[in-house]
């Protein structure tokens, strides 16, 4: 059972795949990073100074000045900022994967095959379609050069 269990795991799909894992979690921080410290701050200033890791609703009676102030008073809230943060790092990384994936699929087209090898000519005589070997035209009879 180990000797079955190093094979399956010394595959070269397996070792892909956990090589694949390690760098899109580290990709994956990378978006984040560039989501909330990149790309909202200057979203929020343009639509006048909203910090989206602080947008949020409260359900239910009471207001909170920060996200943070409402989840530590135990408030039920919706988190609306974090939300399209997410959604905005979901995009990210799905058009990066788009484009790993076209990349590779244009990497991997494959090229034409050549064409199969002629088994067949035609007659100079009569323009009937006869074996390639043939030295003499089974329709015509003429002699093949």
């Amino acid at each position: 059972m180990l000797k079955e269990f190093k094979e399956f795991a010394m595959r070269g799909n397996v070792v892909d795949l956990a090589v694949g894992v390690v760098i899109g979690a580290a990709f994956g921080k990378i978006v984040d990073s560039l989501v909330k410290d990149l790309l909202m701050p200057p979203i929020g200033l343009l639509l006048g100074g909203v910090d989206f890791s602080n947008l949020f609703v409260t359900l239910g009676s009471g207001a909170y000045p920060t996200l943070k102030a409402a989840q530590e008073a135990g408030a039920a809230t919706l988190n609306v900022g974090l939300f399209l943060n997410a959604v905005i790092q979901f995009l990210i990384v799905a058009f990066a994967i788009f484009m790993v994936v076209k990349g590779i699929n244009r990497l991997r087209r494959e090229a034409p095959a050549p064409p199969a090898p002629a088994t067949s000519k035609l007659c100079p005589q009569c323009q009937m379609e006869i074996p390639i070997k043939a030295v003499k035209c089974g329709h015509c009879t003429s002699a093949m050069g």
